[in-house]
């Protein structure tokens, strides 16, 4: 038997018969139904991001594989998740992933189609979409497509942005090094880096291969893209930036294949990575696509949770409910590119346990970064921020990616072994917080509101849809904290759900514990 194997297997066995157990992941259902006999429980519709490479290892070579992700299917359905985004599962000369040779076959080292179907099926059985990477913006240097492209009398020439007369190629790129790269007497365009040469998105050729692309994985049955870099399309160069002829085209171009998505599979799930610093530059993009993932909060829910400062944050989601639609947003703490959260908050768990709440009471689709429900550390350079997972106390117990050694300094304790029995666990946190989401639709899908609530300590937001009108508060500091429930907050007079026993309503006032989360109705 593996280390640890039977307390972990006995774990999930538990998690899975609790009543956070996930059954499904369509994003806009909003409560329990019932189908003859059988209630298929409300969505949480939380999504997870997973590092193939780093996830679970069943052939024993050391790196994940796509039937390790199958492997552990069961422990994300007790974690509550609808979805999981894959990072790269194309052949790449990189470790990552990002520069693809073949869009249409998978990595051999995670595994074949076969295997990659069998997930799909397996997931779906679970009630789990998948959605994949779509890394189109630029190729590897390495795809058949540009080593054709090499020959200016190939007609793949013209799929690759080259520089012309007069071009500058000292330029800087939109990514901030720099835009040309040679090649013998060419120079083309990689806003990356030079192993990764743009497509040119004005080319028909170009955008009917990349539809095409998006077809057959789709026809395989996967759930949808995940879209990298997709302002990158055509914002190639600083000055771009906040042109909005530029932003026209990309809508244009990102609007056409989400239509072309919707066409094969109508509830196709389609978000892309658009880093922008303000709400009003991401909401344009909300219809083209389903959603963009919202950096800024990122940045400030990490930030308030560090300080045990509202600092902004009200500000922030003020403006993000005026300019995004109810229960469209794609929040996160951090992902494959950031610091992990545990880092970034100092290796304070209270700190950690308050962003997580902020996220997970907040409306929209939030996405976590794979161990992030167990408090995993990680800093740049950026493999250190996608070690492997860590499954048992012992490191070296069968299945464990060893893609990389272990640098962030976590110990036995961060682990599944280690917190799958402990209830006050990050592990368990994160269980009831997505359980909150599955009792209460208006999480998920509320529209948001800010009431004025002048403690710095607090933060709050209120929650209605059309069966629902909820306040969120929660206690960011170290010492209790009291909320007056007058004016328009008197209607909110039920504690509904609580993280801290001593968390209580009395003579009109809201008494909340250190660093406590509750939901009023």
């Amino acid at each position: 038997m593996r280390p640890g194997v039977t307390s972990l297997l006995a774990g999930l066995l538990l998690a899975a018969l609790a009543p956070l157990a996930t059954a499904g992941a369509d994003q806009h259902a909003t409560a329990e139904r019932t189908h003859g006999q059988a209630t298929v429980p409300a969505r949480s519709g939380v999504w997870y991001e997973i590092f193939v490479r780093a996830w679970y290892d069943t052939d024993g070579d050391g790196t994940g594989d796509l039937n390790g992700v199958t492997a552990r299917l069961d422990y994300l359905k007790s974690l509550g998740v609808d979805g999981i985004w894959l990072m790269p599962i194309n052949p790449s000369p990189s470790y990552h992933g990002y520069d693809v040779t073949d869009y249409r076959a998978i990595n051999p080292r995670y595994g074949t189609l076969a295997d990659f179907r069998r997930l799909l099926d397996a997931a779906h059985r679970r009630g789990i979409r998948v959605i994949m990477d779509l890394v189109v913006n630029h190729t590897s240097d390495q795809h058949p497509w540009f080593l054709a492209a090499r020959d200016p009398n190939d007609p793949h020439h013209a799929w690759y942005s080259w520089a012309g007369p007069g071009t500058d190629l000292h330029a800087t790129s939109a990514t901030g090094g720099p835009a040309w790269h040679a090649l013998g007497r060419q120079h083309y365009l990689g806003v990356f880096t030079g192993e990764m040469p743009d497509l040119d998105f004005d080319t028909p050729a170009v955008r009917a291969a990349v539809t095409d692309i998006g077809r057959y994985w789709l026809a395989q049955g996967v759930d949808g893209f995940r879209l990298d870099a997709a302002r990158h399309v055509y914002v190639d160069f600083p000055q771009q930036a906040d042109d909005p002829r530029v932003l026209e085209r990309n809508l244009a171009w990102w609007s056409a294949f989400h239509h072309a998505m919707a066409d094969v599979r109508p509830d196709v799930y389609v978000v892309g990575e658009v880093t922008r610093d303000d709400p009003s530059q991401l909401a344009p993009w909300f219809g083209p696509l389903d959603a963009v993932f919202d950096f800024p909060l990122a940045a400030q829910l990490v930030k308030s949770a560090r300080s045990e400062r509202n600092d902004g944050l009200s500000a922030l989601l003020g403006r993000i409910g005026a300019a995004i639609p109810p229960g469209r947003d794609a929040p996160f703490l951090s992902n494959h590119d950031q610091e992990r959260v545990m880092s970034q908050l100092g290796g304070d768990a209270r700190h950690m346990r308050t962003a997580a709440a902020m996220l997970l009471t907040l409306p929209g689709r939030p996405f976590l970064y794979y161990g992030e429900e167990l408090g995993m550390r990680g800093r740049k350079p950026d493999p250190d921020l996608r070690e492997p997972m860590r499954w048992y106390r012992d490191p070296h117990g069968s299945g464990e990616s060893r893609w990389k050694r272990f640098t962030a300094g976590d110990g036995p304790d961060v682990t599944v072994e280690a917190e799958q029995a402990d209830p006050h666990s990050l592990l368990a946190w994160y269980r009831t917080l997505i359980g909150w989401r599955r009792q209460l639709a208006v999480l998920r899908d509320g529209a948001l509101h800010l009431p004025a609530i002048p403690n710095p300590g607090l933060a709050s937001w209120e929650l209605s849809d059309a069966g629902a009108d909820v306040l969120v508060v929660h206690n960011l500091s170290r010492k209790p904290q009291t909320l007056e429930l007058a004016g328009p907050l008197t209607r909110f007079s039920r504690l509904r759900l609580a993280s801290e026993a001593g968390a209580h309503i009395a003579a009109g006032r809201l008494h909340l514990p250190a660093y406590a989360s509750v939901v009023l109705e």
